[in-house]
């Protein structure tokens, strides 16, 4: 499977939400990996509360406090496997709160911000934030849209 969704206990997110994600992420992850010349990659994407995601950020990155999405990039392994690009973290709490177009639409922008990350993307300066940011719309765009999956 390209694409893993889990959910952690106590996350109310209703079942419309979730077809919709699934089906989205997926052609994020088929995009992706049409993009990098692959038939397809794998990505693990779960949807926590904001005490797991403070928990993660104190624990790999230093920061007592939640965050929206962390993404754990499997390419930085000393075992990696190509097609496994890692896991995506986001927090429903966090994500709620920033939502000025609906949650299923910061899901999707921070799902394909994580998905940037796996990839190889940052955003340390300028530049690369546009180009971060140009690669993410792009992934976005291609998982709202229907029919073939197209590189993106």
């Amino acid at each position: 499977m390209a694409v893993e969704l889990t959910i952690d206990d106590g996350i109310a997110v209703g079942r419309p939400l979730v077809t919709r994600l699934r089906r989205q992420l997926a052609r994020m992850v088929k995009a992706a990996a049409l993009a990098e010349g692959r038939k397809d990659l794998e990505v693990a994407v779960r949807l926590c509360d904001d005490a797991a995601i403070r928990e993660l950020n104190r624990d790999y990155r230093g920061k007592n406090k939640p965050t929206d999405v962390l993404a754990f990039a499997q390419r930085e392994a000393a075992t990696a496997d190509a097609a496994l690009l890692g896991d995506i973290v986001i927090s429903i709490d966090t994500a709620k709160r920033q939502a000025k177009r609906g949650l299923p639409a910061e899901l999707m922008h921070l799902a394909a911000h994580g998905l940037c990350h796996l990839l190889g993307y940052d955003h340390r300066d300028d530049d690369e934030e546009r180009e971060m940011n140009t690669r993410a719309a792009a992934l976005r765009r291609e998982a709202a849209r229907s029919g073939r999956v197209r590189a993106a």
